[in-house]
């Protein structure tokens, strides 16, 4: 996918969550192990958010593999780490598709 096409659907995708009550804390969070795309925070629980857009639900939610769960968790350790964070955290995609958005919770389960 172009990088002009994840803007798209990163910028939908937080329309999204603000939409749903959530604070936007963080975008496009950088470490040596990967990239975290959208922080939000909801009742005190930081949610670490996985962007993914396809043209339907299963090949985007495919897209998220162990390998980019790994790099998803140990970029949301560096960055708590870096910010002190102690508090409630999960790990959460939000799949963009042209017919809808759907955030899946907890998707380290």
């Amino acid at each position: 996918m172009s990088r002009a096409k994840g803007n798209i659907a990163e910028e939908k995708a937080c329309a999204f969550l603000l939409e749903k009550g959530y604070e936007i804390v963080d975008r496009n969070v950088y470490s040596r192990f990967g990239e975290i795309d959208i922080i939000v925070l909801k009742e005190d629980v930081l949610h670490f958010v996985e962007v993914k857009s396809a043209e339907d639900y299963e090949k985007a939610i495919q897209n998220i593999t162990p390998s980019k769960l790994s790099k998803l968790i140990k970029t949301a350790d560096v960055y708590m780490k870096k910010k002190a964070y102690e508090g409630d955290y999960t790990f959460d995609a939000l799949i963009v598709t042209p017919q809808e958005l759907t955030l899946v919770e907890d998707i380290t389960l």
